[in-house]
């Protein structure tokens, strides 16, 4: 007999649960301790770039792979707006203002050529 709980199997709570369980003591951790973690310099010098690493994972795929249903080919404007925000985040050095000026020039060829 399956054990059913809120409608799923109680094999798919244990597992939910389970994983919140370890999600959870592993976000905590460093505020688990009494001391602070010292982190070596290299780890510190890593920790710098993970922001643009997980922004980077989340974008790249959206621009090189053609699965987000987009049907005009080359007049996709992610092509411009990509190389665009590209460029200013080369000159500016800024994460925040490389997301702004990407998306407005994006939207501004989505919404206002009709791209």
């Amino acid at each position: 007999m399956d054990w059913v709980w809120l409608g799923a199997p109680l094999w798919m709570v244990l597992a939910v649960l389970g994983l919140m369980g370890l999600s959870s003591v592993t976000r905590a951790f460093f505020f688990l301790t009494r001391e602070p973690i010292r982190l070596p310099p290299w780890a510190l010098q890593g920790l710098k770039y993970a922001p643009l690493a997980a922004l980077t994972a989340i974008i790249a795929p959206e621009i090189a792979l053609p699965l987000s249903g987009s049907e005009t080919g080359w007049l996709d404007p992610k092509w411009v707006a990509a190389p665009v925000a590209a460029a200013w985040a080369w000159w500016r050095k800024d994460m925040l203002s490389t997301i702004v000026i990407g998306m407005v020039v994006y939207l501004a060829l989505k919404l206002g050529v009709g791209w």
